[in-house]
Formats: structure tokens, sequence, C-alpha cells
């Protein structure tokens, strides 16, 4: 291997993201999928929580992105069949399937689809008539040919049939092709293959596949999505018919040791919560209903989007079991029976019923994962060592993902990033790769009328469901100057971005205005599709019609029609004055900052260490450790004294980082690749090209339940450190109580704080192995115990730890004479309870550190509405912020467990790494601009400019624009009273042809 490589298996969200993130840092990736296209469970769905955002939409410019990156080789159809070697040199040999539908050929018309004679269930679209041996994807990061199913065509099975290859028009279907085989040699690999849904057939008390409208969870995003088999029509499997009342059943498969999953499937509860409230979007007067064990939303904004489901949208949510599930043939009904608390049996009739299925690893992925040396838990899931979230048992090789056990997609997201930075530890003395993206010649468009292209984008009920996009395409065909309007059902994919290249070479277009969502996230995407035909970037215009129209006027759908018509209207008037820009290079300093010395803050210095960046790690206080000190033990038992004292020593031993204790920061300047930071300790300004913030958080102190007031009462941290200092008061205790989610999901802090349920189950068990004849109650709102920490909550139960369900109106109450009393209306046994515990132990919430507020003014970086920092997307930029060069972990950005804190910390230094690893960063072309002869020098603009970007030039006392710390927001310009200051690509007479046009 001469340069640096590695490999990723798996092409779903968690493989596309590490690959990116390789790929940015200047190494080689062979990104192999075993499948035929890339995109995974995501592409699939049709909507992400919490913010509803179209999961296609935020996922199409990551495929695209990977498609095209020069760093990056995409190998499809293609297995991973042996590992050999060692780190920095394995050999691993994959065997690459034929693809018999050739791409380039194919126009993905369906004509063999429909003439296939397998007329049976398609394992694409999970269910959904379509047919068995071949099929069409939706638009993924490659074109929408044909997929061969090679293991059910009749021609590669039987050696008969071709009936496709005959009706094929376009002569795209060739089964004269052999297997391949390919050997590589990678330095590093990374396993992000994901797992499979659990086959609800096991669970046949549930109907599946024996009643027709019971359908699993991944089916039912099917239904939903715009790219599946019914576009988005919400319509039940046995008429067609729109339903009306649907059910949720949430751990079908999952929490259950009658099928071996014992586990928590972390992801059904919200993904039910999701599809509940998109339901009201899809269908008028539909109720919906969740059956459930435990709410468990334990991630950042999921309460708020649990009450939105309940609330706005009127779903039903029932702490309960279904005890059976009949079908009645005249309706085509789902019928349950359930009891609520012990009482009467209740039956409901549903239109559809929809299984929660687990995530599961299937005997192939087992099998495949063992043979290739990789060690496997009980249950299948990729074993990793303590304390190392991302790395497997065998060295050199990474894991991520649903892959080590169940998680969502923003877990997936931080560990992909977390193992690309492990995996580019591994070759960081290899050299760097030399891929360089060479774009045509700008095209000089001077002297050419404006020939506009207007590209407008369906997208299924985000846009096409309220605003006729028909309607507005044919309007943009009557508009001056506009040389061709066109529609696409995801304007974002990889496909309508060839179209629209086409487009813009045959009719020489030199505007182009895509309506569709955000340009927030979506903006880059086309500008990089303009660049790639020789067009400035900067010659395009976005129209938001989703969130400007379809969203915000959703009841009103000829209204909506009719805003986005004047909208591209608008936009095509500044079209025609846009004028191309330039971008401009500047160096970038190699160093990190890195603020919290916590784990979180040692772990991503080391790791950016680990890849020969210096380093600055600042703490405030005089030694480091931060809430770790505090944790005595994990929750798999291990100790953690060693370990913090392990981190330390490296930390002091390792040359590549500066340490600074008992120190703070006291104000930053800059922009990425050149901050300038002063700190507390006197000494001159550290200079840096990167910032980790990871400044953890507080333990609420609670001001409840006679803490402070009752020596008898203590929080969770104080249970633990007796607990670890093996206190002799503890072997006398008789009884415990502990109360969770004490100052927690609550009016003053209405988010869950994630580890306190963890935390006292692991408490309890510790206090049962020291004392097993003491009685230990446990109360609850909902046990919170996701993903394979179910498996302690099940061993907690089975040692006699009782667990006790409290609402939220009617909390315990505590009050204290000689003895310590607490009583609560238990749900279950339907009567009071009155304990009397030697112990009351409060699960107290975490709050965000008070510093927060400072930091974020000086970084200038948001805050959440809960204090903690605010991630740039919830889901796939879960550790940057909207500021390049920033990025958070820990603590710092919502409340977390030590492995999650790790993991995000790796995945911090890898994102900053991306940008550390560059030798120049481009700047924005969309800055102020100064006319000089209308500038009077008045300074206005330097004192409201939030980036110290403008100075008065002390020789003719004019404003002067740094281009590199200007963010182009604008405010410099509004402020100047002689309108000298313009924003570029937003100038003055821009903003007027817009309003003219509605005028």
């Amino acid at each position: 291997m001469e340069y640096k490589r590695v490999m990723v298996v798996g092409g779903g969200i968690a493989g596309v993201q590490a690959a990116l993130d390789l790929g940015e840092m200047g190494i080689e990736v062979l990104l192999v999928e075993k499948g035929p296209s890339i995109g995974g469970r995501m592409a699939q769905l049709d909507k992400t929580f919490p913010t509803n955002d179209c999961a296609m939409c935020i996922l199409s410019p990551k495929l695209v992105e990977v498609g095209s990156h020069p760093y990056i080789r995409i190998i499809t159809n293609t297995d991973v069949r042996e590992i050999g070697g060692e780190a920095l040199a394995f050999r691993v040999r994959l065997l690459k399937h034929p693809r018999y539908v050739d791409v380039d050929k194919c126009t993905g018309c369906g004509a063999c689809t429909e003439k296939c004679p397998v007329k049976i269930p398609d394992p694409y679209n999970k269910g959904l008539s379509m047919t068995k041996c071949i099929r069409i994807p939706f638009p993924q990061a490659v074109p929408a040919a044909a997929v061969i199913d090679e293991t059910k065509c009749l021609y590669l099975t039987r050696g008969k049939c071709q009936v496709c290859s005959k009706v094929c028009e376009a002569d795209a279907i060739d089964y004269d092709q052999k297997p391949e085989e390919l050997n590589v040699e990678v330095g590093s690999i990374v396993l992000a293959a994901g797992t499979s849904e659990f086959n609800a057939v096991q669970k046949d008390e549930y109907g599946y596949k024996t009643f027709p409208n019971v359908v699993t969870s991944i089916e039912f995003e099917r239904i939903l999505s715009a790219s599946g088999p019914s576009r988005g029509h919400v319509i039940r499997p046995s008429d067609g018919k729109e339903p009306k009342r649907i059910a949720f059943l949430q751990c079908v498969g999952s929490r259950d040791s009658q099928v071996g999953n014992e586990y928590c499937s972390a992801i059904c509860c919200m993904q039910a919560a999701k599809d509940a409230i998109i339901l009201g979007e899809h269908l008028d007067d539909v109720q919906t209903t969740v059956f459930f064990m435990d709410i468990r939303a334990y991630g950042k904004h999921f309460d708020r989007f649990i009450d939105k489901a309940e609330i706005e949208q009127g779903c039903r949510f029932l702490r309960t079991r279904i005890s059976s599930v009949e079908f009645d043939p005249k309706t085509d009904d789902v019928v349950v029976q359930y009891s609520m608390n012990g009482s009467e049996v209740t039956t409901e009739a549903f239109d559809m019923l929809v299984l929660s299925v687990a995530l599961v690893m299937n005997p192939e992925q087992r099998e495949g994962l063992e043979a290739l040396g990789i060690s496997l838990n009980d249950y299948g899931f990729v074993e990793v060592p303590p304390y190392e979230p991302v790395r497997t048992l065998k060295p050199g090789v990474f894991v991520c993902g649903s892959l080590s056990g169940p998680k969502d997609i923003p877990e997936s997201v931080v560990e992909a990033s977390a193992a690309a930075a492990e995996a580019a530890s591994v070759v960081a003395d290899f050299p760097q790769a030399e891929f360089v993206v060479e774009y045509p010649p700008e095209r000089d468009i001077r002297g050419e009328p404006p020939r506009v292209g207007i590209f407008v984008c369906n997208c299924g009920l985000n846009i096409g469901s309220v605003v006729d996009v028909p309607a507005v395409v044919e309007h943009a065909k009557t508009l001056s100057n506009v040389e061709h309007a066109q529609e696409f059902l995801f304007t974002c994919s990889a496909d309508a971005q060839k179209v629209i290249s086409d487009v813009i070479t045959e009719k020489s277009l030199n505007r182009v205005i895509v309506a569709a969502c955000t340009p927030r996230t979506h903006e880059p995407l086309f500008q990089k599709t303009l660049q790639a035909t020789g067009l400035n970037p900067y010659l395009f215009e976005f129209v938001n019609i989703r969130e400007q129209c379809s969203w915000v006027h959703q009841k009103e759908p000829e209204k909506a029609t009719q805003k986005a018509k004047e909208l591209l209207e608008m936009a095509i008037s500044k079209a025609l004055l846009l004028e191309p820009l330039a971008k401009m290079a500047v160096g970038i300093n190699k160093a990190a900052l890195v603020i919290g010395g916590g784990v979180a803050g040692i772990t991503a210095a080391l790791e950016l260490a680990a890849q020969r960046f210096p380093v600055h790690l600042v703490e405030k206080e005089k030694v480091l450790g931060g809430n770790l000190r505090h944790v005595h033990y994990t929750y798999d038992g291990e100790e953690t004294a060693s370990f913090l004292e392990s981190l330390a020593e490296r930390v002091h031993s390792e040359p590549q980082i500066a340490l600074h204790l008992g120190t703070a920061v006291e104000n930053v300047e800059g922009y990425v690749g050149n901050f300038k930071t002063k700190l507390s300790d006197g000494a001159d300004p550290v200079e840096h090209g990167a910032v980790v913030i990871a400044t953890g958080g507080l333990g609420v102190e609670p001001s409840q339940y006679l803490y402070g007031q009752d020596d008898r009462v203590l929080t969770q941290r104080d249970f633990e450190e007796r607990l670890a200092s093996d206190d002799s008061s503890l072997r006398a205790c008789r009884s415990v109580v502990m109360i969770q989610c004490v100052e927690s999901r609550d009016d003053e802090r209405p988010y869950c704080s994630r580890v306190c349920c963890s935390a006292a189950v692991k408490n309890a068990l510790k206090f049962r192995g020291l004392n097993p004849e003491a009685s230990v109650h446990i109360l609850y709102r909902d046990v919170r115990t996701y993903g394979l920490k179910e498996l302690r909550y099940r061993e907690a139960r089975e040692k006699g730890v009782l667990f006790c369900r409290y609402e939220k109106e009617e909390k315990p109450i505590v009050t204290a004479d000689d003895d310590l009393v607490v009583e609560i209306d238990e749900k279950v046994l339907g009567r009071r309870l009155i304990l009397k515990p030697d112990l009351l132990v409060l699960s107290a919430g975490i709050a965000p550190n008070p510093e927060n507020r400072a930091l974020s003014q000086m970084l200038k970086v948001p805050l959440g509405p809960d204090g903690f920092f605010l991630e740039a997307h919830v889901k796939l930029r879960p550790v940057d912020f909207a500021t390049d060069g920033i990025f958070v972990c820990g603590l710092a950005h919502y409340p977390k467990d030590l492995l999650e804190a790790i993991a995000q910390a790796k995945a911090a230094a890898g994102r900053a790494a991306t940008v550390l690893s560059k030798t120049s960063l481009e700047t924005e072309g969309k800055v102020a601009s100064v006319i000089e002869t209308r500038c009077s020098g008045c300074g206005i603009c330097v004192e409201v400019c939030a980036y110290k970007a403008i100075e008065l030039d002390p020789e003719t006392g004019r404003a002067v624009v740094n281009e590199t710390l200007c963010k182009g927001c604008g405010v410099c310009s509004a402020s100047c009273r002689a309108a000298a200051i313009d924003l570029k690509g937003f100038k003055n007479e821009q903003i007027l042809a817009m309003l003219e046009a509605v005028g």
C-alpha cells in the first residue's frame, strides 16, 4: 500500500458518513456495498424524527457527494469474503457479483418489471406488490436502473425465462456475465453493514402474512414514502382504501425472550410517534393509537416530539400489550383485544395494524462476520472492548452504526465519524493520496442574453401534496427568459443532477433556478452541479417552496400554488441580475483547540494527536477528568478509576498536546482554519484551525423530596460514591427507594436526561450485590434502558429489584418524621403503596454548563432551548455547527452516557481532522463589498458586525471588508445610511427587482 487507504463495508448512512469523512481527510476509500446501490435503510424512510425532514431530501446530497468524491470508489454488488494480514497491511478478498442490467442503457421504463412472470412481493419494497426477480429502485446515488435478484431469477436459478431481456427495447439486460474476484490492500477497515428487520412471521399471534392489513414498520414507511409503491398515498393493502384507524404495536421481536431478542431496538417508539404525526398530514381525521410498554424518548428533543404526537395530533398512547389479534372478513379490519391496568378487556377494530419490528442480526450476517474473524456477542452484534465504542476485537478493524447494537441515525452518524477518525489514525504515517477534481473552464457569459432553466421538486408529501407542481412548471414556461422548465420527484437525487447538467449544456443555460426545500442544506449540491458544467456556481437561485408554501399553507393548496408561482417570478427577476462571484483560498493552521478536560475533551485531544495534529487542551479546573471523577463504574460493571488515570497519563506524555490546566477561554477571534484564542493564563494567544467544545454538564441539585434537609435523602451520584467506597453503613441498610425523573422531564427541564434510568439500575444491582437481603424499589415514569442496556434492566428484575410506575401528575410524596415515608399510587396493583426506606435515592437530571452562554457568544454558535449547544443538523451533522470549523461533543451537546460521550468526542476529532488535513479552504463568495465613493467612514458597519469582519482603513478612513471573516449576514448593508455596502448575491437592485416582480 503506497498511500493512505481505508475500506468501508456497508453503504447505509453510517458507511456513507465514514467514507465522506475519510475522503475529506485525503484518504482513499473503497466503499463496498453488498446491494446494487447505496443509501441503506434511511433511503427507504419517508421522514425522520424529531424534525420530520424528508429522509431522501437530507440523504440525497450525501449520496451525490459520495458518488462524485474523488477519493471514494464505490463498489456495489460485492461481498467481503476474506480479511487477511493485519492492520496497516490488510489483504481483502472481494467477490463482485454481476450487474446484469447495463446502467447506462437502462431507461427505468419498468417494462421488464411488468412482464416478469414471478409475481410475488418484492424484497426491496418490503412486501408491497411488485415482482420477485426484477425491480426498479427509486432514485439513489446510482441511476434508477432495473436490478436483478439473482437468487430468485428463473433464468439464473433454472436456466430458462429471460422474458425481461426480450421485452427490453434498450437492450440493457445481459445474463452472460460472471462473478469477479477482487483483491485489495488497505491499512484499516470500517464495518458499517447495518442490521436486518425481525421476521414478524415468528410472532404469528399478530397475524402478519395471515391478515392482509397487518404490516411491519418498514413496510408502512414504504407506504408513506413518496418513493414507495403508492407514491405516498396511504392505502391499506387489502382493498386500496384510505385507513382512518391505525394502531402501532411496539416491541415486536424486541424485549422478547421467547424469540431470543431481549434487548430494546432503540428506535421503535420514536418511529411510531413520527408515523402518527405525518399520518395527520397524509389523511384527514385519521385516528392513531400506539400500544407500548415504555416510551423511550431518550434523545435530544424527543420528549417534545412525543408531546406533539399526543397533544397536537391526538395520538393515543396506551401502556398495555395486545392480548389477541383477529381478522374481520366483512370489513377487512384488524380486531385487537387489550386490558389497561388490570381493567376489563377492551375489543377495538382498526383499519390497519403496524408492527414495530426489532432490529436484528440475521444468521447470514452472523456467519459472514464470524468468517472474517470478527467477535460477536450473544445476539450477533459486533463485540467492542471496554471504553472503545467503535473498535472491534480485531486490531485495525472498526465498527459503527447498528452493527454493534441498535441505534438511531444520529448515533450511527456519530459513530461513523468516530470510526473514520480511528481508521485514519491507523494510516496516519502513510503519504496522502492525490486525487484532483478538475472542473471545466468557467464559461464567460458576458454578452449572452439571460437563458434561465427552472427545475421544480415534487418531493411527495413535502411539496406535491399541497403545491400543484405541474401547474407551477407550466406557469414557469410562460415567463420571459425561461428556456427550460421541468419537474422532478427528487430534484436532489443523482439522476436529477445528471439531467440538470445535460440540460444546461444542451440549451446553453446561464442561470439556473431550483424550487424545492431549503438552501441551508441543499444549495451547495446544485452549485457543484453548475460548476461541473462550466457555469459559475453563483449563477444559481434557490426558491424555498417547502417551508414557505407547502408547510405553512398546508390547508390552502390554491394559495400555496399561487405563492409558489409568485416566488418563482421573484427568483427569475433576481436571477437576471446575478453575476459570477469568486471565492478566495485561505491557508489553514494545523492545530486544534479543545475546550474542556473531561472524558470527552481528553478523548478528542488524544484522537487529534493520534492523527499528528497539535492540540491545545484547555481545562478550567486544575485536574483532568470532569464528571468522570464522580462515575466509579460503568453500566457493565467496569471500574473507571484506572481508565481515567490512563487517559490523564496519555495526555501528559503526548508531545502533540499542550495542556492548559486552571485556565479559561477569555476571547476567540478569527474563522475556520485561522482562529486566535486568548486564554486566562496570560500567555500569548493560541492560534489554531479548529475548535472542539467539550465543556460538559452539571448534575442537578434537587430542590424537592427533602434533599438537603434529611441525610437519608441522596442523589444517585452520592449513592454511587458510597457504594464505590464500600461504605459499611450500606450493609445495614434494609430498604432503598429510588425516584426517577427528579427535576427532569418537567416544566423547567422538559427533556430526558438519558442516563438516569441506567444509573438507577446500575446502582441497584451494585447495592443488591453488597446487601442481597435488602429491598430496592425504583419509582419510574418510563424505564429508558434503550438498546443493549435492556439486558441489565432484565437482570435487575430477575434479582428482585421492584419497579413501580407513577404518572407525571401524580408524583411520589415524601415525608419524614422518625421514618422516611414514600407514598405512590401504583398503577399495576391499582392501590397506594406506602414505603419506609432507610435511604431515598433521587435520580436527578443533568443541566447544561452555565458557561455555555458566554462561550456561544464568543464562538458565534447557538444554544438550544434547553441550554445545550445546538448542532447544525440533529440527524446528519450531530457534532458540527453551522459555523465552520467548530465542533461539539459530550454533555455540552446533550446528556449521554460514558461510551456515547467517547464516541462523540472521537467523532468531533474526526470532523475537525477533515478541516485540519487540508492545505487551504475556500471562502464564501456571498460577502459584503464596500462602494468606496459612497463611504463616509462613519464606522457604523464596524460597530454592528458580529464577526469583526470590517475595519476602517487608517489611510483612507473608509470601511474595508475582510472577506475571510465575513459571513454574508447583511447587517452592515442594512445599517449603512449611505448605501455604501452591498452584499454580493443580494445587491440592492437584485432585491428591488424581486419586489417589483410582485409589486
